[in-house]
């Protein structure tokens, strides 16, 4: 029994720095065989992997195989699975950041932020499943926040910092329902093998026939009078209506000469 306590201890080794969070723990030293590794050379083949097969593709013992080492060594760089999806995700804030600053005046700036989160969902679809819970806390999603913070702090109607927390907020949650809107509509496209106009027109007889109920009139106005625009321009004109209401809350706050604090 003392025997194999012993042995579960030594198994367990401690962080040389006891840092519990990746981010502040150092790498492995380098060893050239038989093959140099780092966690970016993992977080890059992660990612290639994500982006070819999915995000359920994704396991240490495929990375391990495509950098030619052993799953057990790359437990020498990460602890855990949850660990190398934080560092996947911190990868892509990465390439958002190398777009370079955020430009303009509020509105350019949420708007520029909202499609770069956009396109970044569209180059690397497992993207957005990794979006929404707990903050990330890695380097680069935190410059990315700092940056989109900074963008309107000090602004005119954005002195306070809790408006500037609710106008990125408001925006952020918008971008995330649409563009996991549209990642679901892709993968609806690839399980059933149709396109979105494929699939309405497999449907139109059944839908005309629930609108001849007469129990559908406001669905019977989208169907006849909508303009359904593509994905593009329907994606910008939900950002305009919700930087409008950013712009009429402002502009309320200020009509009445009362800061967001105030008027709660």
């Amino acid at each position: 029994m003392r025997t194999r306590r012993a042995m579960t201890a030594r198994q367990k080794k401690p962080h040389a720095t006891g840092a519990s969070l990746i981010w502040e723990r150092p790498e492995p030293a380098l060893r050239p065989a038989p093959g140099p590794l780092s966690r970016d050379r993992i977080v890059r083949a992660a990612i290639a992997l994500a982006d070819a097969e999915g995000l359920a593709a994704v396991s240490l013992r495929k990375i391990g195989a495509s950098l030619d080492a052993g799953p057990m060594r790359l437990y020498g760089y990460l602890d855990t699975k949850e660990e190398l999806l934080e560092l996947m995700v911190d990868a892509v804030y990465g390439e958002m950041a190398s777009a370079g600053p955020i430009p303009g005046g509020w509105r350019e700036a949420l708007r520029t932020i909202a499609h770069r989160t956009r396109r970044a969902a569209r180059e690397h679809g497992w993207f957005i499943d990794l979006l929404g819970g707990r903050p990330h806390l890695g380097p680069n999603a935190l410059a990315h926040l700092e940056a989109s913070l900074a963008a309107l702090s000090g602004a005119p109607g954005f002195e306070d910092i809790d408006a500037v927390m609710m106008a990125v907020g408001t925006v952020n949650a918008y971008v995330l329902g649409a563009i996991r809107a549209e990642a679901n509509e892709l993968r609806a496209e690839v399980a059933s093998g149709m396109d979105q106009t494929e699939w309405q027109r497999a449907s139109e007889a059944y839908i005309r026939r629930m609108i001849a109920t007469g129990r559908f009139p406001t669905l019977a106005k989208v169907v006849k009078d909508a303009t359904h625009p593509p994905a593009d321009a329907a994606f910008d004109r939900g950002l305009d209506c919700v930087l409008d209401g950013i712009a009429a809350r402002l502009s309320c706050g200020a009509a009445a000469g009362k800061g967001p604090r105030e008027r709660r």
